[in-house]
């Protein structure tokens, strides 16, 4: 019996998440998503016109990972 290839997911700074192994992805409403290469970039910034794939618009938007900087209480 050979082992189950391992899913790597790596958070790309101020960028998508990229996904490399056997995977299934679902749409919101329930149909499998075919993707077309072994490793995937799926949209974090929820700007991709291509969803749930990226297409790079997370540097047009300037989307950043980030936590915002605490404001002071005033």
């Amino acid at each position: 019996m050979s082992e189950a290839a391992a899913v790597q997911v790596t958070a790309c700074p101020d960028g998508p998440l990229l996904v490399r192994g056997p995977i299934e992805i679902r749409g919101a409403d329930g149909e499998l998503l075919r993707p077309r290469r072994r490793t995937v970039a799926l949209c974090r910034c929820g700007a991709s016109g291509i969803k749930p794939w990226c297409d790079g618009t997370h540097k047009l938007t300037r989307f950043s990972t980030e936590a915002p900087a605490e404001q002071p209480e005033e």
